[in-house]
This record gives structure tokens, C-alpha cells and sequence, in this order.
């Protein structure tokens, strides 16, 4: 109750004297000194305590090391537009003669085919040229087999009587005879036709003339 008459006894005292009464100025707490002129409001007093002093600059030295730097980000090199490789058009005459020539290595390595093809027949008789056409026969079924195995585009047996709808590959089916109007046609299988299943032939090497066919050979006597 006396901290309420006090505080009556204050109210009043304000009200009529505009000050306070004795007793409620001793209650107060001591004024604090004003900050000089030029001096940092956050410096610690001289009459401060030393371990006051280290438990607030433990305090700040733990604020510090929580207070992680700020890493600075590298800046990435300007990207320079993606240059695209332009790819060169194929020479198609070059690739088929290089094919062509190819072909005719292995007809002529393994069959003697251009040697034969070449070769004046006329003064032979039958006998001795039908002997050299199945070595000629057996070494060029074997280098075609082996680089360019081949298979028939039809299944079907020749002479066999076999229909052609619309749609059909020209590249593929020759229509011969007598062809009128449009199809379905049906008609004799004269022959079922071959394709390449696979290339095995061999890329020129760099720095060979690729005119040439085999090259020639010399024998040096020892």
C-alpha cells in the first residue's frame, strides 16, 4: 500500500509543485553521465570492470567467427557461341570411282578377271579357254562373296508367276514385255534379281593412287 500512496503523493506533487517529493527522488536510479562531443557512444567507460570487459569482447569475437566471409563469386568467362562444324558434301563421283576401282582389286586379286577380260581370246580354242574361265570363275565367286556378299531381292524361283502391286520399287523390280495400263500386274519372274547385304571392301590407303587397279610387279633376280 505505501508504493500506492507514493505514488498519489507523486501524481499530486507533480501536478501542483512540478516536482517530485523527496523520498520518490531517492527511489530513482543515478542519472547517466551525457556522451562528450567526438567520443563513440560504444566506448566502455574507464571505471568498467576487467572481466566485463573480456565477457563482451568474447561476446564479439563469438558474433565474429559465426559471421561466415562472403565468398566472392568468380565471374564466368563470356560464352562464345557454339561453333558448329560444317560438314563437307560428299564428292559422290570421287566415292564411286574409288568403289569401281575397288571392286575390280579384288575381281582381279582373286580371279585374274581383268587380265582375262583383257586378253585377245581369239586364237584359243574352247577347251583351253573353258579351263581358265573356272579358275577365273572360282577366284572371283570368293573375292565377291567375301568383300561383297549379295542376296536375291525375290524369293521366289525363276519363272515363277508372281504379282506386282502399286507402290513397288522401279530400283528393285524392272517391269519388261508388254506393260499397259497401271498396276496390279502379273506376270513371269525372268530373274529374282541380287542385292549387296553388306560392304566389306577396304578404304584406300592415304597416299595410293586410287586409279590404280593392282600394281605392277617386278621380280629381281638374286
Amino acid at each position: 500500500m505505501s508504493l500506492f500512496f507514493l505514488a498519489l503523493r507523486c501524481f499530486f506533487a507533480v501536478l501542483f509543485r512540478s516536482r517530485l517529493p523527496d523520498d520518490a527522488v531517492r527511489l530513482l536510479p543515478a542519472p547517466v553521465a551525457p556522451v562528450e562531443k567526438g567520443k563513440c557512444p560504444t566506448d566502455l567507460p574507464t571505471n568498467l570492470s576487467t572481466d566485463a570487459k573480456s565477457a563482451t569482447q568474447s561476446d564479439e569475437r563469438a558474433v565474429s567467427e559465426k559471421v561466415e566471409p562472403v565468398k566472392a563469386i568468380p565471374e564466368s568467362p563470356s560464352q562464345e557461341p557454339e561453333k558448329r562444324e560444317v560438314s563437307k558434301p560428299v564428292d559422290l563421283d570421287a566415292a564411286r570411282q574409288r568403289g569401281a576401282v575397288q571392286l575390280l582389286s579384288v575381281l582381279q586379286r582373286e580371279g585374274r578377271l581383268v587380265d582375262f577380260l583383257l586378253e585377245d581370246i581369239d586364237g584359243y580354242g574352247d577347251a583351253q579357254i573353258g579351263a581358265a574361265v573356272r579358275d577365273i570363275h572360282r577366284g572371283c565367286k570368293k573375292g565377291l562373296l567375301e568383300h561383297l556378299p549379295v542376296a536375291p531381292i525375290r524369293p521366289e524361283p525363276d519363272e515363277a508367276v508372281v504379282k506386282i502391286v502399286s507402290g513397288h520399287d522401279p530400283s528393285q523390280i524392272r517391269l519388261v514385255g508388254h506393260v499397259t495400263g497401271k498396276p496390279p500386274f502379273e506376270g513371269s519372274l525372268r530373274h529374282h534379281g541380287w542385292r549387296i547385304k553388306k560392304f566389306e571392301l577396304a578404304d584406300i590407303p592415304s597416299g595410293h593412287d586410287p586409279s590404280v587397279i593392282c600394281p605392277a610387279e617386278v621380280e629381281i633376280a638374286g
